[in-house]
């Protein structure tokens, strides 16, 4: 009751932040409230929304996956490669789509069954995945994709609506129901405060990690073919440092860094405010390093706020409970100091 209070508690404050961010973006650009830029508000970062997704559910199963934007670049690199090597189109997709989610399960059996850390082993794969990227397509941009591939991109299937917008909001709406109304998210809540307690109580701690860790490739490797699709062609710093927003999504979110806590709810909250400030930042002219710098700081406030919080409530908590307990047992009323052991008592006596 405790924790959904707490979490209930961030998601106001999340909101609150929301609404300043709005109303900050409305006063600095008369385009912020736009038709066309509320439909690329979305638009232009749903990769990152969709594995942000996913990566909640890494987190909260106390992992990390710091090699998501190396996958999406690997699994895009795949799909130009084969199709600059003439190989049918479909195959290509089908193929890079494997590739994501076995670049996921590599990953996630060194981490399940060798018992590695995740922080090491994605670390690892951001760097090898990178590497990968670009022995496949060189110093290149390859492009020239069909007609059909790009238009799934980078046209709106209806209005301002794009497939991946769709593709975001029907994940989101079943991972909030897989993660907080089933026996299998509650699961991940468990081994994330305690893999031990959870071994113990019959959960399968590896089966669980290792599902989730490929999950996490493979949710990557499609955003990458989005990406190549919104983008028209592939180079191989395609979806470089967007780790940076993708943990930060998260964690702003209200998901623990140390796992175990946290809500879908908060990340969707989390991942309008990062979306929002962005577009704000964009539309005043800010340099996108400065934006990286400022995503960066919200990051770091993301961990240490929480922290700070729940140590300060922890104290406050001590300190009532102190202030409510009763007098020791071995004081006097009087408060002459505490009691004579019963054998000093005899001694005196004697």
């Amino acid at each position: 009751m405790r924790e959904r209070l707490a979490a209930y508690q961030w998601e106001t404050l999340l909101f609150a932040i929301l609404v300043c961010v709005v109303i900050v973006n409305i006063a600095i650009s008369p385009y912020y409230l736009g038709t066309d830029n509320f439909g690329n508000l979305f638009h232009l970062s749903v990769e990152k929304v969709i594995i942000a997704v996913v990566m909640a559910f890494v987190i909260i199963n106390g992992e990390i996956d710091l090699s998501v934007a190396s996958v999406m670049g690997f699994s895009a690199a795949v799909v130009a490669a084969m199709h600059d090597g003439g190989a049918p189109f479909w195959l290509a997709i089908a193929v890079a789509m494997l590739a994501g989610a076995g670049a996921g399960l590599l990953q996630g059996m060194c981490v399940a069954f060798l018992g590695l850390p995740s922080l090491v082993v994605t670390l690892a794969g951001l760097i090898g995945w990178r590497g990968a990227t670009r022995i496949l397509v060189e110093d290149r941009s390859i492009g020239g994709f069909p007609g059909w591939f790009n238009d799934l991109g980078q046209n709106p299937l209806f209005g301002r609506i794009y497939l991946t917008t769709i593709v975001f909001v029907v994940l989101i709406v079943l991972a909030g129901v897989l993660l907080h109304k089933t026996a299998f998210g509650r699961g991940v809540f468990v081994i994330g405060n305690n893999p031990e307690v959870a071994r113990f109580s019959g959960l399968d701690v590896r089966r669980t990690k290792l599902l989730l860790l490929t999950a996490s490739g493979f949710v990557a490797g499609v955003a990458g073919i989005f990406y190549a699709a919104r983008l028209g062609s592939v180079r191989g710093d395609l979806a470089l440092g967007f780790e940076l927003d993708i943990i930060t999504m998260v964690l702003l979110g209200g998901v623990s860094i140390f796992g175990g806590s946290g809500t879908i709810v908060g990340v969707g909250l989390s991942i309008l405010i990062v979306l929002n400030l962005r577009n704000g930042l964009g539309l005043a002219n800010v340099e996108a390093n400065t934006q990286t710098g400022i995503i960066g700081a919200i990051l770091i406030g993301s961990v240490l706020l929480p922290n700070l919080l729940g140590r300060f409530a922890g104290h406050a908590r001590r300190t009532v409970a102190r202030r409510r307990s009763p007098p020791d047992a071995s004081t006097r009323e009087g408060g002459d100091g505490p009691l004579p052991h019963p054998d000093q008592r005899v001694h005196e006596t004697q």
